[in-house]
This record gives C-alpha cells, structure tokens and sequence, in this order.
C-alpha cells in the first residue's frame, strides 16, 4: 500500500507533525494494514456530524484501552478544507495515529478523481494490495461500527502477523524443545520392555527345557 504514496510525505497528527517520506517510513506504516482515505472538510454539516463517530470507530478499533493490541488498520485524511487552518484545528480533535496529506498537496485531488469521490464525507476502503474494498464505507461505518473491520478483514484476506498469543508460542516453544526428549524417553522405554519380555520368555524356555524327559 505504500506504493500509493510513493514519492509523496505524510504527516503524523502528533505533536510533532513528523513528515514520513522515505519508503522505509511509509511502509512501515502502511504495509499489511487496511487503509481508510476519509475525504472531508471541516466546515462540512454532513462531515462534522459523520467525523466523531469515525473518530469512536477507529479508537475502538486501534486503542489499547478497548482492544488488546491495535487492528491492523489505518487512515490518512485526504483534507478538503479551504484553509490550512481548518485543516489542522479539525486534526488536533482526531487521534494521533492518523495520518494527513500535507494542504498544500495536489494529490488529493488526484486520489479524489481516481476514487470517484464526488462528495464529502467519504470513506474509502483499500486492501494492503491496493484492490478497492469499498467506495464509500459511512452508511456501513454508521450502521455496524468497529464490526466492519472483520468483514474487511477477510476481504483483504488480511495476514494477521500476531495470530499466535504470547502464551500459545511459548507453549508450542516448550512443546518443540520437549518432544524429542520425549520421543527419546518413550523409544528406550519400549526397547526396555521388548528386552525384558524376551529376557523374561527365554528364562521361562530355558526352564521348560531342563524338565524335558
């Protein structure tokens, strides 16, 4: 997915409004992640009402504080607005894990045509390959809230990199460095027995015979 932004530079809604523009940055922020292009403005009716529950929907989705580790999803705001301004005041309300295109960038224009974004607001979905999961996902986003992430998850057919638990992987860990041991133990246990029974029936032959007439 950092293909898209090839060339071009993202800003991080932090604080610092740390510029990522180097493939290594982009990738790491993109790659493997389900990618929500949300086109609005803030002096948009339709928009002010729409961004709070988009803002509920992605902190539910990615916030340690309602999930156990964040979905792999993220989302760069494809502004709108008039006004650098604007812009930026309408950011410092939306979590710091999104991402923004800088104002004065005319990409957004072009994304705006390729996506057939013809009003605000706009949510478009993208797979980590780039294939268009859906067009506009507000009406689904208001509908079913943070549910949606699972369908488009297996739409993306998305690989989960943290799949296996801590505590399962450290079992199957234990497991592998046991088993040979156990193979061990189990196979020289068994030889043992097979010794013994064939110790044992050669004694009782060898009893048998001496009373033989």
């Amino acid at each position: 997915m950092a293909a898209l932004f090839a060339g071009r530079v993202l800003v991080a809604n932090n604080g610092a409004r740390d510029e990522l523009d180097t493939e290594r940055e982009l990738a790491r922020c993109l790659d493997n992640k389900v990618l929500l292009l949300y086109f609005a403005a803030a002096a948009c009716p339709r928009c002010r009402a729409f961004s709070p529950l988009l803002r509920d929907f992605y902190v539910r989705l990615t916030d340690e504080f309602y999930v156990e580790r964040a979905s792999q999803l993220v989302l760069v705001y494809v502004s709108r607005d008039d006004t650098e301004e604007k812009q930026s005041r309408f950011l410092k309300s939306m979590p710091k894990r999104w991402l923004s295109l800088p104002f004065e960038d005319d990409f957004k224009r072009e994304l705006a045509e390729r996506f057939a974004v013809a009003a605000v607001p706009a949510v478009v979905v993208l797979a980590p390959d780039g294939r268009l999961i859906a067009a506009n996902a507000v009406e689904e986003i208001r509908r079913a809230g943070p549910a949606c992430f699972k369908n488009w998850q297996e739409a993306a057919a998305l690989v989960d990199r943290n799949f296996l638990a801590a505590e399962d992987f450290d079992e199957v860990a234990r497991r592998s460095l046991t088993d040979p041991v156990r193979r061990l133990k189990y196979k020289l246990g068994k030889k043992t027995r097979d010794e013994e029974e064939e110790e044992g029936g050669s004694a009782a032959t060898g009893s048998g015979g001496h009373g033989l007439p």
